[in-house]
């Protein structure tokens, strides 16, 4: 299913995304890399056995990068004009290598733009869910989206 337009939005409206995605040593090894991140929980297998964790944490970025990109298909696919910000990123609990995680998502606020006639402003409550059913990581998205009528 593609994005939807502003319109086709209501307050309340839900989706559970079906694509789901099982975290990899590599996922967390080039995401930490490529964002020259050397914290070595997430990097040092050592380092990490001796946390109070016991093993490797993967990278909190990636797990939030994961959780939008989980939801972009059904939800701002070809009707986004752009990402407006993100707010009350939470990461409850740590994830590892290994834990298959899902997101879900559900509309929190609808805005008319006051600057773009036909688009308007839709706040996501996103929330990424591991095998266990618990929350790893929640955050509000705003996205400008565009209105059915401004298809263009």
């Amino acid at each position: 299913m593609a994005g939807r337009f502003f319109d086709q939005w209501s307050i309340g409206d839900q989706i559970a995304h079906e694509i789901r995605r099982t975290v990899t040593e590599t996922d967390n090894l080039l995401f930490s890399t490529m964002t020259h991140n050397p914290q070595p929980l997430h990097l040092d297998a050592e380092a990490a056995k001796a946390s109070e964790f016991g093993q490797i944490i993967v990278n909190g970025t990636f797990t939030f990068a994961l959780m939008v990109g989980l939801s972009v298909g059904e939800t701002t696919l070809g009707t986004l004009i752009a990402n407006l910000g993100y707010d009350k990123l939470v990461m409850p609990k740590p994830v590892f290598i290994g834990d298959t995680l899902r997101a879900e998502t559900e509309i929190a606020d609808l805005k008319p733009s006051k600057s773009r006639p036909g688009a308007g402003i839709v706040t996501f409550r996103h929330r990424m869910l591991n095998q266990r059913d618990e929350v790893v990581c929640e955050c509000l998205r705003m996205a400008l989206i565009k209105g059915q009528d401004a298809q263009g």
